[in-house]
């Protein structure tokens, strides 16, 4: 097929030669309930309860088993043919379990009548189990499977403990209220009524099974506490197949082998981001630091006791044991070694864990960080893998930002660096082999960038804090422009261009973008042609074409520019209902995270990908990448984990899979959108330190790695400056440090200027852009014409990039 032909005329044609469909096709789905499969995590087993036994007789509660949750709402939702849920993933494993048929009746006729009163999926109430009921359930069995969910979504925030009657800017108050109602304290706890079937059921069954359909952390301490519930599987929200995956997983048709990507604590008052998340809707101050997480839960004193279950977590049916353990590090890579052996019972894999423990020194480290990690192969119950994990002594580096070794460095300080290897950060030995440092080194010398200028105080290793100097804001928010009402942005699609500016249905003798592909002419030579008004409308989205609802790149028929069209991730190929096109769910990215397996996203990826490319997309706007900072944000099921490392790693492997397909990956939402409520107008307040070390590091690695075509600038402020606005992270940090080469886009409908975010190295203005706002700045010389040419050349290498 010639380049850009299904951008320009959007056929229905099938992605395959030989005419076979890939979207929601049987091999994609599979792929789906594979991955799911690898990434939920069995966080208790007593007396081996699980797996269940072929023909064993079980019984279902809780409204979960008919309302299953294949993932959050907004941009990361997915229209798809079918979703199975538990219920009728253990039907379709006829002769497996035997089910008590009353108590799946009973909630199927319960979560029908909730949907049929206007309910949305997964925001209903767990209804109260009849004695009745419960009495000839016992009868039937000993055996109890308990299943609970939670749904959130785009634009709205959980609930925190001290934020009762919430009432915050810019969120889906509808849902919020929804939420609210269901769950006394927030849905990070369980509601009084699934409180009263743990307790009524525990009681009545000699074996009680948990099954957590979540997309985040919760609390886990009750099934932990409760000598009576034997067993318990987070199952996350795992797509179009989450209740089959699930199902075989407790059969014993596969073996779990997911790891936490995230610390699970007993209350949300013990994680440290949660403090102040809800004390203003107009700023988050990250006082924490560095210390998200695990970091902060294995360094400062007294935090470790709260930890329920630790970063890195997960049990197996089988049993693993690690020998032969080998460090080897020198002046530029530490090699570690391992042997990993199933002494158990059962086929399995296991994950091999590597941790950094750094010298406090001057700037004060934590305790434990990842700094590489490799799952094995499936391992046959005596079988041995040898496990070989490198990284660069670089990685073991922090970043100086105030001066107390290095001003804006990335520094080794002296002293000795001692290595953990285990299977969860809380349970790894350390290793014989430590590395020396004997003097303070410089790694890498950098400039300050993105510095705070209203974060007073940030936490140090020892549990105190220290004071920050404080820069100035004032200058961010010069506009040599009257400035847009943000109201305007709530309304806006893209503009079609006057047909007096387009040459329709006539062949054009003007040179075409097909010509710079072919080498008839340079990429320069060809901007220079294009008027300032095609520059301005050039670097805004343009209307949507096909099945696309996300808008498109590029759109000039004079030149020849096709219009590329965007679409929604990252849990599949987002498509309106309206369309009829119906794509495969994949699992949500918290769970895929807990795979620790790059390949399975990779797979992901490329999956996803061909749906995206057979639908004439051209541009898939995933991954979504911001750090798991508190359980309180909506938007933590689209995202990855707490820790950049492996955040930036499984990204890396979905953005090689999708391009591998020739369109764009777009990595999201750059960077610190932690936080929902009011997202467009929140200032997120961090230390150059934390921004770099944390929130940053993970599209570092993309960039290095797996050098995505486009990254997504975020709607939130950072330190006083819009991230659409800033030049210090896109010009400074992300092409100048790092060598990005690919596109940079807003987020939708900003609150951003279009063209101050041009200037600022911000390609690319979506839903929509601004062309008279450009011409009139260009004007006015707020922003020159080199400067549009820079961003038209970003977008049109994108857009060359695409077949």
């Amino acid at each position: 097929m010639d380049k850009w032909i299904r951008a320009k005329y959007h056929p229905n044609l099938p992605l395959k030669e030989d005419g076979t469909r890939v979207t929601a096709s049987q091999e994609h789905i599979d792929i789906s309930k594979n991955a799911a499969k690898e990434g939920m995590v069995l966080i208790k087993n007593k007396n081996n309860t699980l797996p269940l036994c072929r023909g064993q007789k079980v019984a279902l509660f809780g409204k979960a088993s008919i309302d299953y949750v294949k993932g959050g709402g907004g941009s990361g939702d997915v229209t798809v043919p079918y979703v199975r849920n538990l219920a009728e993933g253990f039907a379709k494993l006829e002769g497996q379990v035997s089910m008590f048929k009353d108590s799946v009746e009973f909630y199927d006729d319960y979560v029908k009548g909730q949907y049929k009163a206007g309910k949305m999926p997964g925001l209903i109430a767990e209804p109260e189990i009849p004695d009745e009921l419960l009495n000839k359930a016992k009868a039937f069995t000993d055996t109890a499977i308990v299943s609970f969910s939670r749904y959130s979504g785009e634009g709205w925030d959980r609930k925190a403990d001290n934020d009762d009657g919430r009432k915050h800017k810019d969120v889906q108050q509808d849902l919020v209220d929804a939420t609210d109602e269901l769950y006394e304290k927030g849905d990070f706890y369980l509601s009084k009524a699934e409180e009263a079937v743990v307790e009524k059921v525990t009681k009545a069954f000699a074996h009680t099974i948990i099954v957590l359909n979540i997309g985040g952390m919760f609390d886990v301490s009750w099934i932990k506490d409760n000598k009576d519930i034997d067993s318990a599987l987070i199952a996350w929200q795992g797509g179009i197949e989450g209740g089959l995956a699930t199902a075989e997983l407790l059969c014993g048709l596969g073996n779990p082998s997911g790891k936490l990507s995230d610390t699970f604590a007993r209350d949300l008052s013990d994680y440290p981001g949660t403090e102040n998340f809800h004390d203003s809707d107009d700023y988050v101050e990250y006082t924490e630091d560095v210390y998200v997480g695990y970091r902060y839960f294995e360094t400062i004193e007294g935090a470790s006791k709260k930890v329920i279950y630790p970063f890195g977590y997960g049990l197996s049916y089988t049993e693993f044991s690690l020998g032969r353990i080998k460090v080897n590090a020198d002046d530029d890579k530490v090699t570690v070694k391992v042997n990993v052996t199933n002494t158990g019972k059962y086929p399995g894999k296991e994950v091999v864990q590597v941790y950094v423990s750094a010298p406090d020194g001057k700037l004060g480290k934590p305790a434990k960080e990842l700094v590489g990690f490799k799952k094995t192969s499936e391992l046959l119950p005596g079988q041995t893998e040898k496990v070989i994990i490198e990284f660069p002594t670089s990685e073991m580096a922090s970043y100086d930002d105030l001066g107390k070794v290095k001003k804006s460095a990335y520094v080794l300080e002296k002293g000795k660096y001692k290595f953990f290897i285990g299977t969860d950060v809380r349970s790894a030995k350390k290793a014989e082999t430590d590395y020396y440092v004997s003097e303070d080194m410089v790694v890498c010398q950098l400039s300050e960038k993105m510095a705070p200028v209203s974060l007073k105080k940030r936490l140090l290793s020892d549990g105190s804090y220290e004071e920050l100097p404080q820069g100035d804001a004032s200058k961010f928010n010069e506009n040599a422009l009257e400035e847009m009402d943000p109201e305007v942005f709530l309304h806006m699609t893209p503009r079609v261009r006057p047909v007096g500016h387009k040459v329709c249905f006539v062949p054009s003798t003007k040179p075409q973008l097909i010509d710079v592909v072919d080498g008839r002419m340079t990429l320069k030579e060809f901007i220079a042609v294009l008027s300032d008004e095609d520059l301005a409308w050039l670097v805004g989205g343009q209307p949507n074409v096909g099945v696309a609802n996300t808008f498109g790149y590029g759109n000039n028929e004079e030149y020849g520019i096709p219009n590329i069209m965007t679409a929604d991730g990252p849990a599949g190929l987002r498509i309106q209902p309206q369309v009829g096109v119906k794509t495969t769910a994949f699992p949500c990215a918290t769970l895929l995270a807990c795979t620790w397996d790059p390949a399975v996203t990779e797979l992901v990826g490329i999956a996803g990908g061909e749906e995206v490319k057979e639908n004439n997309i051209g541009v898939w706007l995933t991954p979504a990448m911001n750090i798991h900072r508190s359980p309180l944000c909506g938007r933590n099921f689209e995202y990855y984990s707490e820790d950049p490392y492996l955040t930036g790693k499984m990204a890396a492997g979905m953005i090689r899979g999708i391009q591998s397909n020739n369109i764009a990956a777009t990595a999201k939402h750059f960077a610190l959108n932690n936080k929902e409520t009011n997202r467009k107008n929140s200032d997120s307040r961090a230390s150059e330190r934390a921004i770099r070390e944390i929130y940053l590091k993970a599209f570092e690695i993309v960039v290095k790695e797996s050098s995505p075509w486009s990254i997504m600038t975020s709607y939130n402020i950072i330190n006083g400056r819009r991230a659409s606005e800033n030049e210090d992270m896109i010009e400074g940090i992300l092409r100048g440090e790092w060598g990005f080469d690919g596109m940079i886009t807003t987020d939708w409908w900003t609150y951003g200027e279009n063209y101050k975010e041009c200037k600022a190295g911000n390609d690319m203005k979506m839903g929509c852009g601004f062309p008279d706002r450009i011409l009139e700045a260009l004007e006015k010389n707020a922003i020159t014409r080199e400067e549009l040419e820079k961003a038209a050349a970003n977008i049109l290498k994108l857009i060359m990039r695409i077949d």
